[in-house]
């Protein structure tokens, strides 16, 4: 029996190493040594992940890999960001080389049990169709026979799917395997109507479409999605790290924080406030981090609000509602947790 249980004990622990990424070192410690942040990232979605004119990468979910940059390295731009198609973003992060897998990400079940740990949502969304106001189709109940570009990989593909069926639309999904070809081939009129999350959608129509008014969106079911950067099983503290980089933007929105007064609030006298900034240590500590990295967040970047305004919202050409992406103190689902 006990030679039997120490065979059972070796071949579990061959396989839980089998399952791991070769460096024995932790992403911490990884990320420290090389000096730089791998970001998993969009193949260009403007508002949320692509290159400006001169290279530099911008968007929400850019911004949110900048946050966990300077809380690790303390500079916004030791970052390097890698595009990914719909099939690569996963196996890409479950092999290590990435060390962050950002909002272009659903949580769902089975992606959570199969070697990623999602950690905050940073976007709230519905899936929608775009298509053209021409074809004279304003909801999903009216699409019966329509073809779909969708990108393989992605979890809108099972939706135009769960659509179909359920609603005996007989849709024919026309599958790409990277964003750009989806894109280009409803835009060159390959397909009727394109799937993906609403924001997306939102992006592609405002860098993409000739005339932006000539297409309309519509939500696919009623369903609203979490999108959350994701990291790999097995390495709690750089979970713990992303999330609370992420919930620094949130929190910080919620206490009034913002890039332009963080400085003084290294005088407030609110004990909640004083634990955020790092006046009052434990923070930085439990996470293996400067006490001050959540204040190092804000005045490098500002808080969620700041980020969504500038980015997809009333400061950027797409200038979309917050809606569920408010905080939940304003009818949203952004919950921020406590700093202590």
């Amino acid at each position: 029996m006990t030679l039997l249980r120490t065979l059972a004990a070796l071949l579990l622990a061959s396989s839980t190493l089998a399952s791991m990424p070769a460096s024995a070192n932790s992403t911490l410690e990884n990320v420290k040594a090389r000096g730089r942040l791998i970001c998993g990232a969009s193949q260009g979605t403007p508002g949320f992940g692509a290159p400006d004119d001169k290279g530099y990468w911008r968007g929400l979910d850019v911004e949110t890999c900048r946050a966990v940059a300077v809380a690790v390295l303390n500079d916004k731009d030791a970052v390097d960001f890698v595009p990914l198609s719909g099939q690569q973003r996963i196996p890409a992060l479950q092999a290590g080389e990435i060390d962050v897998l950002p909002r272009t990400l659903t949580w769902t079940l089975q992606r959570d049990a199969n070697g990623i740990n999602f950690t905050t949502p940073n976007y709230y969304e519905f899936t929608g169709f775009m298509m053209p106001k021409e074809l004279g189709i304003a909801k999903v109940e009216d699409m019966a026979g329509a073809t779909v570009c969708v990108q393989t990989g992605s979890t809108t593909e099972v939706v135009a799917n769960d659509v179909s069926s359920k609603l005996k639309l007989d849709l024919q999904t026309v599958v790409f395997d990277n964003t750009s070809a989806t894109r280009e081939a409803f835009f060159s009129g390959r397909c009727d109507a394109l799937i993906t999350d609403a924001g997306a959608l939102a992006s592609v129509r405002a860098s993409m479409a000739k005339n932006p008014d000539d297409y309309v969106i519509f939500p696919a079911n009623e369903y609203i999605d979490a999108l959350t950067p994701a990291v790999r099983h097995g390495d709690d503290q750089w979970m713990d790290i992303v999330n609370w980089s992420i919930q620094a933007l949130i929190s910080a929105e919620a206490l009034g924080i913002t890039q332009a007064n963080v400085q003084e609030m290294k005088d407030s006298t609110d004990p909640r406030i004083r634990r955020f900034v790092g006046t009052d240590p434990g923070n930085g500590k439990a996470l293996g981090l400067s006490e001050d990295f959540a204040w190092r967040i804000i005045a490098e970047l500002g808080n969620y609000g700041e980020i969504f305004d500038r980015n997809v919202g009333k400061g950027s050409p797409m200038k979309l509602e917050r809606g569920y992406n408010a905080l939940y103190s304003q009818g949203g689902l952004l919950l921020p947790l406590v700093f202590q």
